[in-house]
């Protein structure tokens, strides 16, 4: 299976371009569609979900016309949006009953058997009769993922869906989105460049509506071996360095500020030449667009 995104342009009515002329190919598995906030990355994942209208450009499912048989592809998508809505006082249980319903399962008993299954699939069963208001950051992710598996979904598309889970509860998302993978098309969309780097096989950077790599991770990183410099320096120098190297980003330790450079020759000014990553690879791509130090 294969999501096939050809030229695709949206551009809104306060004349900001969210989509210029997007091409990409996704296939089965992890997807990691990285960008900085207001790139364009939750646009385009409204327009593949088919809750809004690209301004030009087609997108196809395998043989499925997304753009034109919404209905089609929505019976074949999981989606988990940044922020969804949830009746604070209803059980896990009554609202995914509720959910399976609206997706065409209308059978009760199948539904019960359905309603079960994705509880214990996210972990969530012994909390079923809780009130989705009393769930934790994390406990509600899951409830959005198994919501978003109700109807067996070959598509599935998640919005920046570890912000605000603490580690644990990232690593158990972690296990089961990768889980999810294994079977269809799955599109993470996130500015957390770890996220990628843990579950994605294969990726994309987007900023300001501009599609700027798109490939596997570790190719992305390779292309930067050997090209990667950093240095300790007082905040007060920052300026200087900015205007003499290619300064993809900043860390401030203990006082001092970390710059990473690109270069393709060893640089003056004592810097150390270190292992690229993709954080690197990232900052490297955005700099084009935009100046990293100030996201």
């Amino acid at each position: 299976m294969e999501l096939l995104i050809q030229n695709l342009s949206k551009t809104y009515s306060n004349g900001v371009k969210a989509l210029n002329d997007i091409s990409l190919t996704i296939p089965q598995g992890m997807f990691g569609l990285l960008g900085p906030n207001g790139a364009g990355k939750s646009t385009l994942m409204r327009t593949i979900a088919t809750l809004q209208d690209a301004d030009s450009g087609n997108i196809f499912l395998d043989d499925l016309d997304v753009l034109k048989d919404k209905q089609q592809l929505r019976e074949k998508l999981g989606y988990l949006p940044q922020d969804f809505g949830l009746y604070p006082r209803i059980s896990a249980e009554v609202m995914l009953d509720h959910i399976a319903q609206m997706k065409g399962v209308i059978q009760g008993s199948e539904r019960k058997d359905l309603v079960a299954s994705l509880l214990q699939k996210v972990n969530l069963y012994k909390d079923r009769k809780k009130a989705l208001g009393t769930f934790s950051g994390g406990m509600r992710q899951r409830f959005g993922i198994a919501q978003a598996l109700a109807g067996n979904p070959s598509l599935i598309i998640v919005d920046e869906p570890t912000a605000g889970l603490d580690p644990s509860e990232r690593n158990r998302f972690y296990n089961l989105l990768s889980e999810l993978g294994e079977n269809t098309i799955v599109i993470l969309s996130t500015h957390i460049v770890e996220d990628v780097s843990t579950l994605c096989s294969n990726m994309a950077i987007i900023c300001q509506g501009e599609l700027l790599m798109q490939g596997k991770p570790s190719d992305g990183v390779k292309e930067l071996e050997g090209m990667i410099y950093q240095k300790s320096i007082d905040k007060s120098e920052l300026d200087k360095y900015r205007g003499q190297y290619n300064l993809i980003s900043t860390q401030l330790k203990e006082g001092k500020l970390n710059l990473r450079i690109t270069s393709e020759a060893l640089p003056e000014n004592d810097f150390e030449g270190v292992p690229a990553n993709l954080e690197d690879v990232y900052f490297s791509h955005i700099s084009q667009k935009m100046d990293p130090i100030t996201l």
